[in-house]
């Protein structure tokens, strides 16, 4: 049978940049294949994608080497539109796809292009609807559904063209645990009901791996590193030495000195196949988790409630909400798309005001301060960092906030170059924003925040779109400035590794109210007694953590306790030189 796409010896060179981004490229994707994309930021993944879409050469112009086939086809001879015919593509931004007032109107819009008649186009529409489970939200607008809904009705949109390839650009990146869940089995629900061709690009290693793909394509600097089965490809240290991390179950097996190959079946925690005993010999070794004591309060909210104008007769946004977050902790806030915490995090810098409650700083009632006035001892950092840049150059946009303050000049620069200093970009103070990677912009605005000297810092989503490799740096960095200057972290994540591994206490909120689990001190929780609380990980749309799945097949009495003691000893770890 005709391949669905294949590749011979491929490469392409953006116009605008000196070396090519794809080289050499050598791959076959048969009909009805699932496939996952993974590589680092940079690897070329996007791009590969953008072959397969006919983004290029049609939208981002450059020059090709070799041959791409699409259905048997030359891709070369088709247009965008011919090529959207037979592959679609499902976006991780599923709000820049939406072109309908309804998702009825935006599942149609396809076939309304091609002129079909309209009891057919109804007839086709609540039949894709069917297929992703969303015929009883037609009718609603995209705005306003949950970010698995909108994920699914994008899906609608693309299927409804009867595609035989669809992609998928990482569609986890903006969903909590529990819908990114759901949305692996949608997609392995179609892929095999519908026999069509699956690719995947993601960072989420373990999420996909969720439900089974045939083959994991890794990508590094333009070429294809490994195309292998995942037992396999779990069985090599190519992850780690291409910054990908691997699920915590397979580095937890490492740790214990348990040989991982094929045959151990990592791809799947279900079947997973290892030496128990000595897995719980090695447990036996691990020190007590660390029992932090509460600090002195920085923050508490008390009973804070919000509602927005326009949504105040579907019920508050957030309801007597009452927190405290301890000086010098770095703490997380957790919980379902929707449930209320940006919009906490908003309460917290006055942005928006709230309905009644109350919001303390080291004591002092701050509800009547300013921004301004609240920007001084608290800092916030959006998920996107070029949403929040002024100007062209670093050193200007470092400066801003002092410069706003009418500091003088001096100690302007003094200042600034310091924190450059701590942050990492010192050596490109001169140079333009748009010159650095994502992850030194992260570091630019928080470096812009720090220069301020505030003692709160408040991240959106700091790792999201992120590889492990450059996850890891800015959480080190983060982690540093915490230890060092003292500095308290508040992170809004969905990203449940960084939650265990980088918090001390969580807090978890789902519609609008902070719920908390046996033993909670000021609304927070221990990480790991999160994700292995059955009542909290649904109540929050979150997932259980492998580790606890793990630990139960070793046949490890305290599973939760092995949690603990484990994200400690990983954190040691990470911690010493080299490590």
């Amino acid at each position: 049978m005709t391949p669905a796409l294949c590749f011979k010896d491929y490469s392409f060179q953006y116009k605008a940049q000196a070396e090519a981004t794809l080289r050499h490229i050598d791959l076959t994707v048969g009909r009805g294949e699932k496939i996952l994309i993974l590589g680092p930021s940079g690897s070329g993944k996007s791009t590969l994608i953008h072959c397969i879409n006919g983004l290029i050469p049609h939208a981002f112009p450059g020059r090709v080497e070799g041959s791409l086939s699409l259905l048997g086809g030359d891709i070369a001879a088709l247009n965008i539109f011919d090529i959207s015919k037979k592959a679609g593509t499902v976006l991780q931004d599923t709000d820049g796809q939406f072109v309908g007032l309804s998702s009825a109107e935006d599942i149609a819009f396809a076939a309304e292009n091609d002129c079909v008649a309209q009891d057919e186009m109804k007839r086709r529409v609540l039949e894709t609807a069917r297929l992703v489970d969303m015929e009883d939200h037609l009718f609603k607008s995209p705005q306003n559904l949950s970010g698995g809904q909108k994920q699914r009705i994008s899906m609608a949109g693309v299927l409804i063209d009867d595609v035989d390839i669809l992609l998928f650009d990482e569609p986890l990146a903006n969903l909590d645990p529990a819908s990114g869940k759901d949305a692996m089995e949608i997609i392995d629900r179609l892929h095999r009901e519908t026999g069509k061709t699956v690719i995947i690009v993601e960072h989420r290693l373990e999420d996909v791996l969720h439900r089974p793909v045939d083959r994991i394509i890794v990508m590094d600097q333009g070429r294809i590193a490994a195309d292998l089965p995942p037992a396999e490809l779990l069985a090599t240290e190519l992850l780690r030495k291409t910054g990908i991390r691997e699920p915590l179950y397979v580095s937890a097996l490492r740790y214990a000195g348990i040989p991982v190959s094929a045959d151990t079946h990592c791809e799947d925690i279900g079947k997973i196949e290892f030496d128990r005993e000595k897995f719980r010999d090695w447990d036996l070794t691990l020190p007590a988790a660390v029992q932090e004591e509460m600090a002195s309060p920085l923050l508490e909210l008390r009973a804070l409630s919000f509602s927005y104008p326009e949504t105040a007769a579907k019920g508050r946004v957030l309801d007597a909400v009452s927190l405290i977050l301890p000086r010098g902790w770095p703490v997380s806030l957790v919980g379902k798309n929707g449930a209320g915490k940006s919009t906490l995090a908003k309460l917290i810098c006055g942005f928006v005001k709230p309905d009644s409650g109350s919001i303390f700083f080291k004591g002092r009632d701050i509800s009547s301060l300013s921004i301004k006035e609240r920007a001084k001892h608290i800092g916030y950092v959006m998920q996107n960092p070029n949403q929040m840049f002024s100007f062209p150059m670093i050193f200007d946009e470092a400066a801003l906030a002092l410069r706003n303050r009418g500091i003088g000049e001096g100690e302007v620069k003094e200042r600034v170059h310091h924190v450059l200093e701590i942050c990492g970009l010192y050596p490109f103070r001169n140079w333009p924003i748009n010159a650095l990677s994502y992850g030194q912009k992260k570091r630019l605005s928080i470096a812009a925040i720090l220069v301020t000297d505030v003692e709160l810092l408040i991240l959106d989503e700091p790792t999201a779109g992120q590889d492990y490799r450059h996850y890891t740096d800015i959480m080190e960095f983060l982690r540093d400035l915490n230890r060092g200057r003292g500095l308290s972290i508040l992170m809004i994540t969905h990203d449940m590794h960084l939650m265990l591994e980088y918090s001390v206490r969580a807090a978890v909120i789902t519609g609008g109210r902070l719920i908390s689990a046996a033993g909670g001190e000021g609304g927070l929780v221990k990480p790991a007694d999160i994700l292995t609380d059955e009542e909290l990980i649904a109540a929050a749309n979150l997932k259980r953590t492998s580790l606890y799945d793990l630990a139960l097949k070793a046949g490890i009495g305290d599973a939760r306790a092995f949690v603990r003691r484990f994200i400690d000893y990983e954190r040691r770890n990470r911690s010493r030189p080299g490590g």
